[in-house]
């Protein structure tokens, strides 16, 4: 009974730590860092004026596979974008070897872990947070994109100018 009771209540404090997390939509991303399969680090401070996909996902999840799916084939439509997608998976107890094939395949690397506070499961997964390239979160929610409603959101974003692009044109 008591393990019942630590269950429910954790899940209870998880779930209202997600909403205060999907709460920092548009406002700044908070710092993170990335550990990727092949052993890169990156930072949020690398990824400024990009826009970023930072992605949960699970093995036994149909949902998330699907969405990996879109993820790969909208990133093999638009090469030389300024896209970036990290799929940060939520289980510890899948070795990094029985995931690499699938790491080597993709278009997008697959992370290990993020570290950094405000970036977490909502609600479960799929869970996705994107960054624009001005480094506002503009998306936070659970739930799989497919291609239209991943273009819908993606595409926009893609076509603002970065930044210290803005600022050029804005000068001449």
């Amino acid at each position: 009974m008591l393990r019942r009771i630590l269950c429910v209540t954790g899940l209870a404090a998880a779930l209202a730590a997600s909403g205060a997390q999907a709460a920092d939509v548009g406002k700044p991303a908070r710092e993170y860092t990335l550990l990727t399969y092949d052993k890169q680090q990156v930072s949020s401070a690398d990824l400024r004026g990009k826009v970023v996909v930072l992605n949960y996902w699970a093995t036994w999840c149909a949902p998330c596979k699907a969405e990996m799916v879109v993820f790969d084939d909208y990133i093999r439509r638009h090469p030389g974008t300024d896209l970036k997608i990290y799929s940060i998976a939520t289980e510890s107890s899948v070795p990094a070897s029985k995931l690499k094939p699938l790491a080597g395949a993709l278009s997008f690397p697959l992370a290990l872990r993020l570290s950094g506070r405000g970036y977490g499961v909502l609600a479960g997964v799929p869970t996705s947070y994107v960054i624009d390239r001005a480094g506002i979160v503009r998306h936070a929610e659970a739930g799989a994109f497919d291609s239209q409603s991943f273009a819908a959101l993606v595409g926009p974003l893609l076509a603002e100018p970065a930044p210290g692009e803005a600022a050029a044109a804005s000068a001449k």
